[in-house]
């Protein structure tokens, strides 16, 4: 027999609302770039998009293995137990799923994934200039603009009418998406429906140079480089072709397991509200002001193409402040699903994928993966708050206007 007694009015208001927010933000925008009318994306950056691109060219990287992938029971190569952020934005886009560049049996056909675990902006050459010497990859925004170059050339290679051509200096297509599928288009006709991505980069030269234990001043003075660096490929990409680009900003790192292990104080004026480490999120808040100044000068050079800001920090704030109400356990929002030690689950020297290293219960509680990563259940409420953020500024109502005249 059911109880008689029966649920305060306020308690049972506030689960309804709390029902009513998931279906909003889960449902009401599942697809809602479709309307954009994108029939590819490109995605330049780090792991924190990677597709693959890593494990095809290292075999025995522990991205390559269980726990990464457990939401799936296999691994994929994404960071992550389960899907990344670039999967749920194509899902919005209706668009399949991004290859990896480096998986020669890929279907390309609806763009790919240039993005590499451990990418830098800079070259390692550059970095070193800085004396950042542990670089534990080569693979630079650089090589992955080159990949991009050879890929499109190599696709319209005997193609008529599809060679590449220079514009000041700069190679650029017509129109990067429909060279691939083979449909040609007149000449002088800029690539005005495939979406690219570019980034988030620039986050592990900040990584690799606070590792070797410089000081935030130190790694302060690196940025306006590493945002030019950020800028000269945005504009690079703007040559190929794009007239629709996402560039993302750096999330407020001083949240992240990994920042609030290695400078964990007990000076309690060192954290903000949200226990995230000020100087850390200050240091984010910086390179994303730069950025975006550099997106402002980008979008005065090249008043037809649309750059948009990708605002990663807000987005991941969002999530952090609302953890409780989005299903995440409250108290575990700032501790890693995989990972062993410490207030925050979290190794310095023994990390997710190793021996022994073990995984929470249920990763969708949880906001961290592995200390440096987040969860696919984060990864999708943070694509949902990114997709609505960015879908106005992205000015669909033109690209439809445009494809229809074409």
């Amino acid at each position: 027999m059911a109880s008689s007694k029966s649920s305060p009015p306020g308690f049972v208001f506030s689960i309804l609302i709390i029902i009513s927010f998931f279906n909003f933000i889960t449902c009401n925008n599942q697809h809602i770039l479709s309307s954009c009318n994108f029939d590819a994306i490109y995605q330049l950056g780090d792991s924190i998009a990677d597709t693959g691109n890593d494990v095809q060219d290292n075999p025995s990287s522990k991205f390559a293995r269980l726990p990464y992938g457990e939401t799936f029971k296999k691994a994929t190569g994404r960071c992550s137990d389960g899907l990344l952020m670039i999967d749920y934005i194509a899902l919005s886009a209706g668009i399949p799923f991004l290859d990896p560049y480096l998986n020669k049996d890929g279907l390309f056909d609806y763009g790919l994934n240039f993005a590499f675990a451990g990418a830098t902006a800079m070259s390692a050459e550059d970095l070193a200039k800085w004396n950042v010497s542990f670089v534990p990859t080569s693979i630079s925004l650089s090589r992955q603009l080159d990949w991009m170059f050879s890929y499109f050339n190599t696709t319209c290679r005997g193609n008529k009418g599809c060679g590449w051509e220079e514009a000041e200096g700069v190679p650029h297509t017509r129109d990067l998406h429909d060279r691939a599928v083979g449909l040609m288009r007149p000449p002088g006709e800029k690539n005005g429906k495939a979406l690219f991505m570019v980034g988030e980069i620039g986050g592990n030269d900040y990584n690799y140079a606070f590792l070797q234990r410089k000081t935030i001043k130190e790694v302060k003075t690196m940025v306006p480089e590493v945002v030019e660096t950020i800028k000269q490929a945005t504009k690079r990409v703007i040559g190929y072709g794009a007239t629709r680009l996402v560039v993302p900003g750096n999330f407020p790192i001083g949240c992240f397991p990994v920042y609030l292990t290695k400078y964990q104080t007990n000076d309690a004026t060192a954290y903000d509200e949200l226990h995230c480490l000020k100087e850390l999120n200050n240091f984010s808040i910086y390179h994303n002001d730069l950025l975006q100044k550099a997106i402002g000068e980008l979008k005065e050079e090249h008043p037809d193409v649309i750059v948009v800001y990708g605002d990663y920090y807000n987005a991941f704030l969002w999530l952090l402040s609302k953890g409780d109400v989005l299903g995440f356990d409250p108290t575990s929002l700032q501790k890693a699903c995989c990972g062993i030690g410490g207030d925050y689950n979290y190794g310095l020297s023994i990390w997710c994928g190793d021996p022994k290293v073990p995984v929470c219960k249920n990763p969708n509680e949880r906001l961290s993966w592995d200390g440096v990563h987040l969860t696919q259940r984060a990864y999708e409420l943070m694509a949902t708050w990114l997709v609505r953020d960015m879908y106005p500024k992205l000015q669909c109502e033109y690209i439809v206007s445009y494809s229809s005249a074409v």
